[in-house]
C-alpha cells in the first residue's frame, strides 16, 4: 500500500493534527508506504496565476513548479485528506490544492471529440476523508457539506470505479469536550483499521 496523505490545518497543536497522526499511526502499523503532505508545513501557494491558466490545459508545461505533488499523485494507490470544515466546506489552502494540482493530464483527460473528461487516476483504490466541523451533522448536511461532496463524490468519479471510501468527522467541535475528542480519535482508528484492512 503507498498511501498520500494530504493534510491542511495551520496549527501543528490542533485536534485535526492529532487526528492525522492517528491515521499515519494506523498506516505504520499495517505497513504501508506512507508520504506526508502539510501543506501550511510548507507554504504551498493555494493561488493561481494567470500565467497558470494559460498554461493550464498543456499537458506538457501545466505541471511546472508542482512535480513534486504531482509524483505524489501519481505514486499512490490510497488518498487521504484530513482538515478542519470551515464554512461548510474546503479550507481554501486545500481547495487551492485541487485547484492546482489535480491537472489535465494527471487527474483527469479531456474530452476528445463527443466523448466527455476521462478520469486518470484509477490507480487510487482507496480513498479517505477525516475532517473536524463547528457545526451540528444536520446543520451541515442542510448546507449540503461541500466539502464532503468535493472529495467523496467529485475525486472519487476520478479514481478506480470501485474505490474504498471512508468518512468520519468530528462534528460539534465548537463545544467538544476532552471525551468527545478520545472518543473520536478511537473512532478514527477503528476506521483506519477496517479501511485499510
Amino acid at each position: 500500500m503507498k498511501a498520500l496523505v494530504i493534510y491542511c490545518h495551520p496549527k501543528p497543536d490542533s485536534f485535526t493534527s492529532a487526528v492525522k497522526d492517528q491515521v499515519i499511526e494506523v498506516l505504520s502499523e499495517q505497513g504501508a508506504e506512507t508520504r506526508l503532505v502539510d501543506l501550511y508545513g510548507e507554504n504551498f501557494n493555494p493561488i493561481i496565476y494567470g500565467d497558470e491558466l494559460v498554461t493550464y490545459l498543456d499537458t506538457d508545461s501545466n505541471q511546472r513548479g508542482l512535480e513534486d505533488h504531482i509524483k505524489n499523485l501519481l505514486w499512490c494507490d490510497t488518498l487521504i485528506f484530513v482538515y478542519p470544515t470551515w464554512w461548510y466546506g474546503l479550507p481554501a489552502m486545500l481547495k487551492g490544492w485541487l485547484d492546482r494540482c489535480l491537472l489535465p493530464g494527471v487527474a483527469f483527460h479531456m474530452p476528445e471529440g463527443d466523448k466527455g473528461i476521462k478520469p486518470g487516476l484509477r490507480h487510487i483504490t482507496r480513498l479517505g476523508l477525516f475532517t473536524t466541523a463547528g457545526a451540528t451533522p444536520f446543520v451541515t448536511y442542510f448546507m449540503g457539506a461541500p466539502g464532503k461532496r468535493t472529495i467523496l463524490r467529485a475525486i472519487k468519479y476520478l479514481c478506480k470505479w470501485s474505490v474504498k471510501r471512508v468518512f468520519l468527522a468530528h462534528y460539534s467541535m465548537d463545544t467538544s469536550t476532552p471525551e468527545s475528542r478520545s472518543l473520536h480519535l478511537q473512532k478514527v482508528r477503528k476506521k483506519m483499521k477496517k479501511f485499510v484492512s
